[in-house]
């Protein structure tokens, strides 16, 4: 067992790029605020916000740029990502929107209103499309269900470096990063399972297939962990990411998890081996994100709390693929 779990690491670790994860950090990007300048300086202060220290480095400073309608754009328009476009209830926006859409990038219309209902768009607007948002304050608290997810899903190839300049915005980012790593383990472990499931190539490649992706799902899982840290602003650190598995997992329960799938789908061997890829991938990187936002590891009812969650969302795909099967 630990002869396998070295040749694991080993092969694991080779397609582990830490050079890769420097350079998402340094990528550029900018965010456009537009509107109303009392409202601009209270973005600008809470997007600034976190860094331990209180100082505001340099480079996160330059990614929010203040731009008036009527005025020519300073910064290079490809690593624009968003407006912000912020009014007051009362405040004339149609103007200033159909002039800020020649940057074909999505446009954020945002009234800050106490007294109405929040509101905005399910999805973030295409580009030169603009969304109109109703929230009662500029707060994280506020922003955090609908703008700050929607700057985050603007910001695609980018999201470390937003995550490390702007720490207002990481939990948004490790979200998504989650999100997008359990969607990558999800298509491995699918398409392993299909190869297991064609009787000649099942036979040829069957044992080569489970062993690869056991080794590239690990890989997603260590790459998200280092993805991260990073956003949150810690450096790669191989050694750290494989010490903070068994306090993100160790209460997880896998194999729990593996059996009541098992018993619930016996014969569906693709939605087993999806479910299971899928919901070990949010598990680590929701893990990782608790444990660096709270300093401390998720507690006992927490971690059931997680599993339980997970464990419905990993029934529900294997459902759904079960049925997709059988109709086919």
């Amino acid at each position: 067992m630990a002869s396998a779990a070295r040749d694991l690491f080993s092969m694991v670790r080779k397609g582990i790029d830490v050079n890769a994860v420097h350079a998402h950090v340094r990528k550029p990007f900018r965010f456009l605020l537009s509107g109303d300048p009392g409202l601009i300086a209270e973005v600008r202060a809470l997007l600034l916000s976190g860094y331990e220290d209180g100082s505001i480095p340099l480079d996160a400073a330059a990614c929010l740029e203040t731009v008036q309608t009527n005025a020519p754009l300073i910064t290079e328009p490809s690593e624009v990502r968003v407006v912000l476009l912020l009014a007051r209830p009362g405040d004339a926006m149609a103007a200033h929107v159909a002039a800020l859409k020649v940057l074909r990038v999505p446009i954020l219309a945002i009234t800050v209103d106490p007294a109405a209902p929040p509101s905005g768009p399910a999805t973030l607007p295409p580009p030169s499309g603009a969304g109109e948002y109703v929230v009662a304050a500029i707060s994280a608290e506020a922003l955090r269900p609908r703008v700050f997810a929607h700057i985050v899903d603007a910001c695609k190839g980018v999201e470390i470096a937003v995550g490390r300049r702007l720490p207002p915005l990481r939990e948004t980012v490790a979200a998504k990063l989650t999100r997008d790593a359990a969607g990558n383990a999800l298509k491995v472990a699918l398409a392993s399972a299909v190869v297991d499931h064609i009787p000649v190539v099942g036979i040829v490649l069957g044992a080569f297939a489970s062993a690869g992706d056991m080794v590239a799902i690990t890989g997603i899982q260590m790459m998200l962990l280092l993805h991260i840290q990073a956003a949150y602003g810690k450096d790669p650190d191989v050694q750290r990411m494989w010490q903070l598995l068994p306090i993100i997992g160790g209460g997880f329960g896998w194999r729990s998890l593996a059996r009541e799938l098992a018993g619930f789908v016996p014969v569906a061997g693709v939605a087993i081996k999806g479910a299971i890829a899928y919901a070990g991938t949010i598990v680590v990187g929701e893990g990782v994100t608790f444990l660096l936002e709270h300093g401390r590891p998720m507690s006992k009812g927490q971690t059931k709390a997680l599993y339980d969650r997970t464990k419905a969302e990993a029934m529900r795909f294997a459902r759904d693929v079960l049925a997709r099967f059988k109709r086919n």
